[in-house]
């Protein structure tokens, strides 16, 4: 199936509410209010070696240590890296977070909905949304640019091959893609977060819920309204291990 993208301003938003799906159970709520001496790895999964904590009413994290850079010859840990493994296979999420200092890649820093599933890459030259392990670009906003320091808050919705997410300045991003709703090839299952290298990444007031199997009443207007274009292979895939 050919990927399909859109960006749209539709206004300020005073509160984000879900466009396309109905939601039901929350099964992260989390506003990082009461510190925690140690991360439950069942619902905070930090990824190569990288630190994270509770500090200061957010969920910061942090690169690896030197030890354990110079330990391994790849998957560093040189930017702080987490997952959420409750994220059910369909799912709205809301979220503010941020990035500090360090330096972009042409990989980091990004938050991700499933490990190499759809992936929002941030750049001081703009957003970009990726699919089919960062092989086609299929959404962006070029006036959308990481700032250090600044928070964004998002309301992402994933369900079958559609993917929407809203931003509180008004930017919406959709795209449908047949990778969205194929199992997760990889790990890091549910939302994840990839701060810039050697920088700093921060989540806060984090809300998960699964949805009904329904779409939310309006959707089918709502997508109408949103322009389509062909996606743009930015990278070839690599081939399958045999």
């Amino acid at each position: 199936m050919m990927a399909v993208f859109c960006v749209s301003t539709l206004g300020l938003k005073a509160e984000l509410k879900p466009l396309m799906v109905k939601t039901v159970d929350k099964v992260v709520d989390e506003s990082f209010a009461k510190p925690l001496a140690k991360l439950p790895k069942t619902q905070w999964l930090s990824r190569q070696g990288t630190r994270w904590s509770f500090e200061g009413g957010v969920l910061k994290g942090l690169p690896s240590s030197a030890e354990y850079q110079a330990s391994k010859s790849h998957h560093r840990g040189t930017e702080a890296r987490l997952s959420i493994p409750p994220t059910p296979a369909e799912f709205a999420a809301s979220f503010r977070f941020r990035f500090i200092k360090g330096s972009e890649t042409v990989i980091v820093p990004f938050v991700e909905f499933g490990h190499h599933v759809c992936r929002i890459r941030f750049s001081k030259k703009g957003t970009e949304l990726l699919a089919d392990g960062e092989t086609m670009r299929v959404a962006e906003a070029s006036d959308l640019k990481w700032e250090s320091g600044k928070w964004y808050s998002i309301l992402a919705e994933l369900k079958g091959e559609e993917f929407v997410v809203q931003f509180e300045n008004g930017l919406t991003l959709y795209a449908r893609h047949a990778t969205f709703g194929k199992p997760n090839p990889s790990g890091g299952n549910g939302v994840g977060f990839a701060g810039p290298k050697g920088g700093t990444a921060e989540v806060d007031d984090m809300i998960i819920w699964s949805v009904a199997p329904s779409y939310a009443k309006g959707w089918k207007q709502t997508k109408a309204e949103l322009p389509v274009f062909k996606h743009v292979q930015v990278k070839e895939k690599k081939p399958k291990k045999k």
